[in-house]
Order: C-alpha cells, then sequence, then structure tokens
C-alpha cells in the first residue's frame, strides 16, 4: 500500500515475540496473565493473544470492555474506577461475560447493592506510591471500612487487591524499578495477609510494564497486567526495558518541507498523529520521537541525532545534524518511533502491517 499520509505501521512478527515473552515469564512464574488491551485496542490484535493461552484480559472503559466482549472475550476487568452513571451498561455486561470492577469508596457499594443486577467481581484499588487513585496502603481503617460495604452487597464478590505502580515510568534507572517493584510487593502482601482469613482466594494484582518486563522476581503477586509491552515504545527504551529491536510501532510521515538554515524537516505528521507525549534529553531538550529509516522489512535503528522537535496539531518538525540534510527529500517517507506508543495508537486509530493489512482500533 502506498503511503501518502502519516501510517501507523506494526511489526506483527515484533508484537508476537513481545507477547510471547510476557506470556512465558508469567507461565514461569505461575502468574495470572491478564493483559491491559488499552495499548492496542484491535480485535485483530488481540486475537494473537489467545494463540498463548491468553482467556483474561484488562481495559480501561467501559466502551472497551462492550468492544472485545463482543469479540468474545469472556472475563474482563476494567481497571478504572467505578463510574456509576455507566451502571446500565455494566449490568448488561456482567449479565453475559465474567466482569470485574474496580471499587474506592464503599458510597459506590452502597450504590451497586440498590443497583446493581447481576453479581461481578470487585478489586479494591490500592494507592502504592503513584497518587493517581485509589485507597493509600497505609489507611487500612479506609481499607477496612471498604471491605465490610462490599460484604454487605450479596452480588459483590471480592476478588482482591490491585495497584498500578505508574511511577516507575518516573524512575531514573531499572535500578529505581526494582526498588519500586519490592516495595510494592512488601505492601500488597501485608495486606493481603490482613484480610487473607477473612477472603481465603484473595489475589493481588499488579500492571506496569517497566516491572512485568524487568522484573523476575514476583513473590506474593498473583496476576500482572501490563499493556505498553505488546509495542513498547521510545519511553521504555530510555526507561532501559526494552531494547529498540522490541518496538512493533512506528509512524510513517511524509517529508514535506526542508530548511536548509535551521537544519530542519518538517513533516506531515503532529500532535494528533504522534500525541505531544516527549521526554527530555540530559540536557534538557524535548523529544518528541525518534526517527528511523523505513523499508519494505520494517525499520532501521534510530538515527543517531535526528529526534522530533516540536509539534503542531499537523506538522512535526525534525532536527537533523549538520550535513545530514541532503539524504532527505521532499515526498520521502520516514518514520518516527513514539514516545508514548499507547496515546500514539489511540490517535491514528487503525494499523498497516508490514504485510499489507489493515488492522481496526476501538
Amino acid at each position: 500500500m502506498k503511503i501518502v499520509r502519516p501510517t501507523l505501521l506494526l511489526d506483527k512478527q515484533r508484537c508476537l515475540k513481545n507477547i510471547e515473552q510476557m506470556s512465558e515469564k508469567a507461565k514461569r512464574n505461575e502468574l495470572i496473565f491478564r493483559p491491559h488491551f488499552k495499548t492496542h485496542q484491535s480485535i485483530q490484535i488481540g486475537n494473537w493473544f489467545r494463540d498463548f493461552g491468553v482467556k483474561q484480559i484488562t481495559v480501561s472503559s467501559v466502551q472497551m470492555a462492550q468492544y472485545f466482549a463482543a469479540a468474545g472475550w469472556k472475563d474482563i476487568t476494567i481497571a478504572f474506577p467505578f463510574n456509576q452513571l455507566e451502571i446500565e451498561d455494566i449490568n448488561k455486561l456482567a449479565e453475559k461475560i465474567n466482569l470485574n470492577i474496580l471499587l474506592i469508596h464503599p458510597e459506590s457499594a452502597v450504590f451497586l447493592e440498590k443497583q446493581l443486577k447481576h453479581e461481578v467481581g470487585v478489586l479494591i484499588k490500592i494507592d502504592c506510591g503513584y497518587h493517581r487513585s485509589g485507597i493509600l496502603a497505609e489507611n487500612t481503617n479506609e481499607i477496612d471500612e471498604l471491605v465490610n460495604a462490599i460484604s454487605q452487597v450479596g452480588k459483590l464478590n471480592l476478588k482482591g487487591f490491585l495497584t498500578h505502580s505508574g511511577e516507575t515510568y518516573h524512575a531514573y534507572s531499572p535500578k529505581q524499578i526494582h526498588a519500586i517493584h519490592e516495595m510494592t510487593k512488601y505492601i500488597l502482601k501485608l495486606l493481603k495477609e490482613r484480610y487473607l482469613s477473612q477472603f481465603p482466594n484473595l489475589i493481588i494484582s499488579i500492571g506496569d510494564t517497566p516491572s512485568c518486563s524487568l522484573e523476575d522476581n514476583f513473590s506474593g503477586i498473583d496476576e500482572i497486567r501490563p499493556g505498553n509491552f505488546v509495542f513498547y515504545d521510545v519511553m521504555q527504551l530510555k526507561l532501559g526495558v526494552c531494547f529498540a529491536e522490541q518496538i512493533a510501532v512506528a509512524v510513517a510521515c511524509p517529508v514535506v518541507s526542508k530548511n536548509k538554515k535551521r537544519n530542519e524537516i518538517t513533516i506531515y505528521g503532529g500532535g494528533v498523529h504522534l500525541s505531544k507525549e516527549f521526554l527530555l534529553s540530559r540536557d534538557r531538550i524535548q523529544k518528541f520521537g525518534l526517527v528511523v529509516e523505513l523499508s519494505e522489512n520494517g525499520w532501521s535503528a534510530p538515527l543517531d541525532g535526528m529526534y522530533v522537535s516540536s509539534l503542531s496539531q499537523e506538522h512535526g518538525t525534525i532536527k537533523v545534524p549538520f550535513g545530514k540534510l541532503d539524504q532527505f527529500q521532499i515526498g520521502d517517507v520516514i518514520g518516527i518511533l513514539p514516545i508514548h506508543s499507547c496515546m500514539t495508537a489511540n490517535s491514528m486509530g487503525e494499523y498497516l502491517t508490514l504485510d499489507g493489512e489493515v488492522l481496526e482500533h476501538l
């Protein structure tokens, strides 16, 4: 297929290899593997997971749960705080599949006692340090109150405690990621022990890709829910979580202009395609993506000294090393490795595999 506008390319073989490696890690550690599908949001890509024995998945919205339930997935965790305004859709889902939801407040249990029509599993969202949402692990009085409220509702089945160590994405090294992982395990193990006599089947569920990719000790953990690993990206590369050859998506962008004075290329590919996620280099330069050379077989390693330096809605600007500008011509198509593949995939809306197959996106 001829590329004439920004196009999200997908290397299926890299993607399958990433799935295989994470699936094997889960098996070695006797973990429930419940991958987060918010990264790819694609029925076709989701089906690739079935070949590795995956039957349980995670999503980030009721809409996403509906999308994958319609594709035949029967065991879904919505890893986002319960939104009581969506109770009608939750009831419809719970009638057809094994549905797990996240609760943080006792008021939600009281609401569900009156409005819930079918049994659902419940995971209590615990804040182990990310401070995005959830109950702080040390606030056991709040957790006690929520556990008691859940226990009063016959259709609610307490499954366990869930956390997302999103602070690993802001780590400076694999060593710091390891420290976060170890602290998370310690905190959640103590929490589980507190309630185990009352609920002997409680599970602990973690979900960040950095920890799930780098770590090999999951003692005390029952379930992992990584999502970004399916594609990886420049953020994970910078963290030391993956290698460049594991990044499975790149945005193909046409070159539309060159500026010799500034050693810059303008591409058709802006914030609406790549998102405006960026990383800061050691010298405090913002980088919105790394540049690769495209070929029929995929793409090269990141080109030395080249990066996306700014984005507007449709425009992208690429800094080019001195003396290299003449290697690129107007009308060329070059590739950009995204900073955050989840956001980029969500922005682009569909995938083009290297074999020319178009894959849908929610």
